[in-house]
């Protein structure tokens, strides 16, 4: 078996029996929404998705941001990106700051309804005079183009950042729709590589609605509350995939069973001999 990726897990399933608060984390959330089929086989079955490899340059930049913007965080002042912006901000200072941005802890709030602990790690949080705070998302690529969120692909982002809008304000927070995504695009037009990456960075702001969370995350519970698994979504790749498998694996098989049970038919071996 890979090392990797456990087909078979047997720890975090939902059981429709038990009467303890089940632990869901965001990324779960958008995994219903992108398919409720892979979401039901992964919380509920213990069949998750095979991980992909680890963006370990992304992780970087992520990691490099966090400490630029802990030294400001330390002296309460304005990073010079914010100023370049015209956004009179600092970086906000809580206790629970690094848990908050940490994987698999994040900001929890225990949503009574559907019986879950719905989780997310933010990666940044910044707060103005009257003591609003602004949900900040770190993001990092490489394109020939100016960076944006227009792609289809993107609206998984924006979701990301209303559901930490929503965890901040059910933690008692005022938080506001406006948040801000510093997007870092790894340039491409310098001469040489000289043993480092240059980026060009971007503050986007984008102005989400949290409308959306309570419905979907009681759908979820719905979708994992049933005895059969949901149908496979037409866009899921992986149940494209496994779909596309399972036909050419039983048409194989077919073939290969009817080979058996066809009657052999006798060889006459005719010899002729010279007369």
């Amino acid at each position: 078996m890979s090392k990797y990726y456990n087909p078979g897990r047997s720890r975090n399933i939902f059981d429709p029996e038990s009467k303890d608060p089940f632990k869901l984390s965001r990324s779960k959330i958008e995994l219903f929404l992108n398919c409720p089929r892979c979401f039901y086989l992964d919380r509920k079955e213990g069949i998750g998705r095979p991980p992909s490899f680890p963006f370990n340059l992304n992780s970087a930049v992520d990691l490099l941001l966090k400490k630029e913007f802990d030294i400001h965080r330390a002296s309460n002042k304005t990073h010079p990106l914010m100023k370049a912006y015209g956004l009179d901000l600092v970086p906000f200072s809580h206790p629970m700051m690094d848990e908050w941005r940490e994987n698999f802890k994040g900001v929890q709030y225990f949503y009574e309804p559907a019986n879950f602990i719905l989780t997310g790690a933010v990666d940044d949080i910044w707060v103005d005079k009257k003591g609003v705070i602004y949900v900040v998302d770190y993001k990092a690529t490489s394109k020939d183009t100016e960076v944006s969120l227009d792609a289809e692909w993107q609206k998984g982002y924006k979701n990301q950042m209303e559901f930490y809008q929503w965890l901040l304000r059910k933690n008692g927070f005022e938080v506001s729709n406006m948040g801000y995504f510093v997007y870092c695009n790894g340039r491409r037009d310098v001469e040489s590589f000289d043993g480092k990456l240059e980026f060009n960075i971007k503050i986007i702001p984008y102005e989400g609605s949290d409308d959306w969370v309570e419905e979907v995350v009681l759908r979820a519970k719905e979708c994992l509350m049933k005895n059969d698994i949901p149908e496979a979504d037409a866009e899921c790749d992986y149940c494209n995939y496994r779909e596309a498998a399972q036909i050419k694996e039983s048409t194989q098989k077919d073939r290969f069973v009817a080979g058996i049970k066809k009657p052999r038919s006798k060889k006459v071996k005719i010899q002729s001999r010279l007369i």
